[in-house]
């Protein structure tokens, strides 16, 4: 009986933040309108840092809030709001002439080079010391302290550079919004 008052509480936030998680992404696909997807999205979100405080993982939980939930997220409404999300696209008509060409030559490119340098690799990533386990990792001592520095010394480069595509991607998504609009006789006189 004790055993069952003690697990309760486990199994109310388990099934809440599951509720959450599932509710949300199913939201996101379902929904039409794309601010309420982004909406749906911080659900998801939420439910999986409720997760993670449910397994003590109180850092990977203010991550998932303060990196997904907040940056990422706002991002995306702040590129949906900035497209506008009331206006039809002829989805048809290239802008740019043999864009998606170029897209697509992109895309193989990114993809082989990533397989090749994870087959030169050995398909295992990262220094030898986190990939394999080592002895502060498996303890569970200085992993905050760990991270701390293989973000900020082995893979600050890989950080900067996705900052760096996020950026240009706004820049894109900014430009590619930006047409000018032949203004009509009858806007011109409101």
């Amino acid at each position: 009986m004790i055993a069952i008052a003690y697990a309760l509480p486990s199994i109310l936030v388990f099934a809440t933040s599951a509720l959450l998680v599932l509710v949300g992404a199913v939201g996101v696909i379902v929904l039409k309108n794309p601010v309420h997807s982004a909406l749906s999205l911080i659900m998801t979100l939420f439910g999986v840092a409720m997760a993670f405080v449910a397994q003590s993982a109180d850092f990977l939980a203010a991550v998932q809030i303060i990196v997904y939930a907040g940056a990422i997220v706002v991002l995306f409404l702040f590129v949906i709001m900035f497209l506008g999300v009331d206006r039809r696209e002829a989805v048809r008509v290239e802008p740019l002439v043999g864009q998606r060409a170029f897209a697509g030559v992109g895309v193989f490119i990114t993809t082989a080079g990533i397989i090749a340098l994870m087959a030169r690799s050995h398909w295992v990533t990262g220094p030898p010391a986190v990939s394999s386990g080592g002895v502060a990792a498996s303890t569970g001592s200085g992993n905050v302290r760990e991270l701390g520095t293989a973000v900020f010394t082995t893979y600050l480069f890989a950080f900067e550079a996705t900052a760096g595509l996020l950026i240009i991607a706004v820049v894109g998504a900014v430009l590619l919004a930006r047409r000018e609009r032949s203004v009509t006789p009858e806007e011109g006189l409101a």
